[in-house]
């Protein structure tokens, strides 16, 4: 058999047969793969709202809609309904502050705007520090616990800046995104429904202070 002539022409012949089998290769493990991802987003978002309104009979992602927040991020909110009646709205909110970058929660409030529960569900801060906002503000500790209580009557903002929540030890800075998410929640809810209360319409990172 004759050895093929290495020339310009034969190598990017061989080149574009080789790009278009892994192009192919890729596109066929996209579709293969694409459910799948979809099903575990779905169902990891069907958790957190049972975490953070729980009891519901209805299936909020169906009666699922979007609010623009006065700094441009879009939230969904999830109405959750027990028989029929509203017993509290599952928020997907977000803030752009945190120590490193965005940090996504999702906010449950109820009827009367009270915080029922939270789950972060996205963010990059750092392990050990920013990350113990997963259960910080869930904690009796101190003035941690974040949950019952209301953002207009209380001052959801760290103790440093004259608000009533202590901010985690070393992580001041992510403290105070957290709780501006949970504020852009809040009030982009109920300054797009009026003057009624949310869903009643059926220094470094690293050992420092920052």
């Amino acid at each position: 058999m004759a050895k093929t002539e290495s020339t310009l022409k034969n190598m990017v012949l061989t080149l574009l047969v080789i790009t278009g089998v892994a192009g192919a290769s890729l596109g066929f493990m996209y579709e293969l793969t694409k459910g799948p991802i979809e099903a575990a987003k779905a169902a990891k978002q069907q958790a957190a709202i049972k975490e953070v309104v729980p009891g519901f009979t209805n299936n909020p992602g169906d009666e699922m809609y979007e609010l623009t927040s006065e700094e441009g991020f879009k939230l969904k909110l999830f109405p959750a309904k027990k028989d029929g009646e509203l017993i509290g709205v599952a928020i997907e909110s977000m803030t752009n502050k945190g120590f490193g970058g965005n940090i996504k929660i999702m906010v449950g409030l109820k009827p009367d705007g009270t915080l029922i529960n939270y789950q972060v569900l996205e963010h990059k801060e750092t392990p050990g520090l920013g990350t113990k906002m997963d259960d910080w503000f869930k904690s009796d500790k101190g003035n941690q616990n974040i949950l019952g209580k209301h953002p207009e009557n209380n001052n959801l903002t760290v103790s440093k800046d004259g608000g009533e929540v202590d901010a985690i030890t070393a992580a001041t800075i992510s403290s105070r995104a957290f709780l501006d998410a949970v504020r852009v929640a809040y009030e982009t809810y109920t300054k797009n429904t009026g003057s009624q209360p949310a869903a009643a319409n059926t220094s470094s990172e690293e050992g420092g202070t920052r």
